[in-house]
């Protein structure tokens, strides 16, 4: 058996995540074929198959599993390591929306801070286009679609699931929901993506009951909360709130690709590279 490089590990470790060759790429910053071969390499040199190839994506073998548990552990170890000798490149600005930032992110930074204690990370919470250039923010979490803008990159994190909500009393008075077209008997609350409206634009159904317009999620949701009608939001937002029974899914919706939450970042590398990927890697596993 040959000793694998630290190139096809790292190319492993990112196709072993993202379970897609071009997703690792665009963390890697390589093309997409780079990535295919460092992992082909990697598995000549183990004499193992890591990967299944399916028709969309890939699945880990069962040796493919085992050996990336203890290869991502190893490599963080490295990172971890090699970060220790430049301490002053350990801070990251990360701009974020408020609903994403009070639903999902925040309850998860004191884990992150225990994992990487000498990156700090400050979080700032705005609807408003990062600029790179001005605002001094080094990543963003974007929901969209690429492209995102010239001398950008990004790095996909999650589909965005789309499901309607609402509190367990207003459930009661609406009935069997068995198509799409029974939520135009709802009070409808709709936030700045505007996500019912292009729903029922996208099945033909005219909507003749007014919603309730707000333009945060984390606005939307907390109107579902209090029983003003039914929300449509993306699922990872609501983990929280469905475990302790405060909300009810009501439907679950296509996902809808490429659309998607997305890292955005500059294309140019910066003095705090490392603790960058540290913090993109990081987000990427907890999406997933």
């Amino acid at each position: 058996m040959k000793r694998p490089n630290l190139k096809s590990l790292y190319a492993f470790d990112a196709a072993a995540r993202h379970l897609n060759f071009r997703l690792a790429a665009n963390e890697l910053n390589v093309t997409q074929g780079a990535v295919a071969q460092q992992v082909r390499q990697l598995e000549a040199d183990l004499g193992i198959i890591l990967f299944e190839r399916l028709a969309r994506g890939l699945a880990l073998t069962k040796d493919g599993t085992s050996y990336h548990k203890s290869i991502h552990e190893a490599l963080e170890i490295i990172e971890r390591a090699t970060d220790e000798l430049s301490p002053s490149s350990s801070k990251v600005t990360l701009s974020v929306t408020p609903s994403l930032a009070s639903k999902w992110l925040v309850p998860r930074l004191m884990k992150f801070a225990k994992e990487f204690p000498a990156i700090e990370v400050n979080t700032v919470a705005s609807e408003t286009l990062a600029n790179f250039k001005t605002d001094g923010i080094d990543l963003a979490i974007r929901q969209g679609k690429p492209p995102f803008g010239k001398d950008l990159q990004y790095l996909y994190l999650s589909q965005i699931e789309l499901v309607a909500i609402s509190n367990l009393s207003y459930a009661e008075t609406l009935g069997p929901i068995e198509t799409i077209a029974d939520f135009t008997k709802a009070q409808l609350i709709e936030d700045a993506h505007s996500h019912w409206r292009k729903m029922f634009e996208k099945e033909g159904i005219e909507v003749k009951s007014n919603s309730l317009q707000l333009n945060q999620t984390a606005l939307a949701m907390d109107a579902v909360a209090n029983g003003d009608g039914v929300a449509l939001v993306p699922r990872i937002l609501l983990q929280s709130t469905i475990e302790d029974g405060k909300l009810k899914i009501l439907w679950e919706f296509p996902k809808q690709d490429p659309i998607g939450f997305y890292l955005v970042y500059p294309s140019q590398k910066k003095s705090n590279s490392k603790a960058l990927t540290h913090l993109a890697h990081w987000l990427s596993q907890q999406m997933n």
